[in-house]
């Protein structure tokens, strides 16, 4: 289990950029998939970019060539770049393992609020 807490939201104009960063606190952050998820007002969480333990990375077609996932294995850390923001990319983010393996209870989250 992870112990996950995520900062760096905010209220930024569209075409703005934010980093998110999540801590975990757990031995096994750095052998499992980690991932940023996402859940819109009214609508269902959904995972939007995720990085093995290795460094490769995957992205939800709708974040892909904005966003960008990191980790620092030494520091139990991924964040998250966010640039070209959208109105649409408002959401409550979250950090967690982006499988079944390691997935934690959820952390608070952090709010990204675009305005137009």
């Amino acid at each position: 289990q992870l112990q996950l807490v995520e900062s760096g939201g905010g209220l930024v104009q569209a075409g703005e950029s934010l980093r998110l960063s999540c801590a975990a606190s757990g031995n096994i952050f750095r052998l499992i998939p980690m991932g940023w998820f996402r859940q819109p007002p009214g609508k269902q969480r959904e995972l939007v970019a995720s990085i093995a333990s290795g460094g490769s990375t995957n992205y939800a077609d709708s974040v892909k060539d904005r966003f960008t996932i990191s980790r620092d294995n030494a520091k139990n850390t991924v964040d998250l770049q966010m640039n070209s923001l959208k109105p649409e990319d408002t959401a409550v983010y979250y950090c967690n393992a982006a499988g079944r393996v390691g997935r934690s209870v959820w952390g608070q989250g952090t709010q990204v609020t675009v305005s137009s």
